[in-house]
């Protein structure tokens, strides 16, 4: 199968495309789309199902209603995971399905598909996962290094919104009790030092390191002794939370239902259920390298029944039984992760030859197959190759930046 991935974010399409690909698909990344650009991307590479997820630059208003329109032209079905629920559903997911209209909806939180299934919207849960070519373990590294880490964005507004949400507890019981007791907490993330107010104590400047690209937390979660990781529910868990087990990191994280559905406290994370708990195992943990690194290695172990293939297959499942697809055949050649944006490609038209195709395109026969990952010149109908890769398209990228821009100064 063709899946292509409406999505230009490091923090997207990286994970279920990947997925995708390990399941034996091809993932094709569109890059930042427009107006002109949507409709001849999705003719040329004809895909089998379209895919969009999350709340980022590919999810201004105008570009759901450029996505809606150039689907219903391509009849190609149209799924869209909502990696938002529930914090944004009302705000967000609601107005984006309505705009968006896609076929079937994923939703990292169960509790929803009543909501939405009542509503007249075709829903299926997806949960959040990990795929180790981004997070996986490395030797621990100096610059990086310390006793204990948070990798995530303050939210100080939405805090500020919402003082009785879940966030704000978990803040409470696994952040602002170290910062109270003196106990060094390294902060990577946006908005920290506005943080005062919410976590009791203000936080030093030379704690907070500021924005991290997202494909270089893993080196945070190997090289820290603890990783905290706040919750934002009772009842699901977060992406980071798979991210930072998978990494090698020794997390420290709420004690909720969720987490003990899938993980076994004190063996493949550490968990907390109160501010105090939370300092006791902080001083326990960090005075005792031995058990951290068995929770290192358990945890590491344990999220292995989460990767973003198992997603991919879950995804590919639901769609199918709810009639989507009606199948879901992988990819003679094998899985392919394809970035549309930095890369020429050429479908495969019937009668055509890797040979005439290679001649067609002035490329000697043994560096496409290179290009390709090929072990033979068999080729099929509708198989999509690589023929070079190409500069980003400047234009969507500028869009992007422009519509973040006006987004801020409203």
């Amino acid at each position: 199968m063709k899946i292509l991935f409406l999505e230009s974010h490091p923090m997207w399409i990286y994970g279920l495309p990947n997925g995708f690909k390990d399941a034996g698909h091809t993932a094709i990344i569109s890059g930042p789309i427009s107006i002109e650009s949507i409709s001849p991307m999705i003719e040329k590479v004809k895909p089998d199902l379209i895919v969009s997820m999350g709340w980022t630059e590919e999810h201004w208003e105008a570009k759901q209603l450029w996505i809606r329109n150039a689907v219903e032209k391509a009849k190609i079905p149209l799924v869209y995971w909502a990696t938002e629920d529930p914090l944004h559903t009302k705000n967000f997911t609601l107005p984006l399905i309505s705009r968006m209209k896609p076929d079937l909806v994923f939703t990292v939180t169960p509790s929803l598909l009543s909501s939405y299934e009542a509503q007249g919207i075709k829903a299926a849960p997806l949960d959040f996962g990990y795929h180790d070519s981004i997070h996986h373990q490395i030797p621990p590294l100096s610059d990086y290094s310390s006793d204990i880490a948070v990798v995530a964005n303050a939210y100080p507004k939405f805090i500020k919104n919402e003082p009785n949400g879940y966030r704000a507890s978990s803040l409470k019981t696994l952040i602002a009790p170290l910062l109270q007791r003196g106990i060094r907490i390294d902060f990577w993330g946006k908005d920290w030092e506005q943080m005062e107010n919410y976590a009791g104590k203000k936080i030093p400047d030379e704690w907070i390191h500021g924005y991290v690209d997202y494909r270089d937390a893993h080196k945070i979660y190997s090289s820290a002794k603890i990783v905290i990781g706040l919750q934002n529910c009772e009842d699901q868990l977060t992406q980071r939370t798979y991210e930072i087990l998978g990494s090698g990191g020794v997390l420290l994280t709420n004690d909720t239902p969720a987490v003990r559905g899938k993980f076994i406290p004190d063996h493949d994370l550490i968990v907390s259920a109160s501010p105090m708990e939370t300092i006791q195992k902080v001083e326990s943990y960090l005075a005792n390298p031995i058990g951290r690194e068995l929770i290192r290695a358990n945890g590491r172990n344990a999220v292995k029944l989460n990767s973003y293939q198992q997603r991919a297959e879950e995804m590919l499942l639901h769609a199918t039984s709810r009639g989507i697809l009606k199948a879901a055949p992988k990819s003679p050649e094998g899985g392919r992760w394809i970035h549309y944006e930095t890369s020429s490609i050429h479908r495969v038209m019937p009668g055509e030859t890797l040979m005439g195709i290679s001649i067609k395109h002035n490329i000697p026969l043994l560096e496409m197959m290179k290009m390709n990952s090929f072990l033979s010149d068999k080729i099929y109908e509708g198989q999509i190759l690589k023929i070079k890769e190409k500069n980003p398209a400047i234009i969507p990228r500028a869009l992007n930046l422009w519509l973040k821009k006006v987004n801020e100064l409203l």
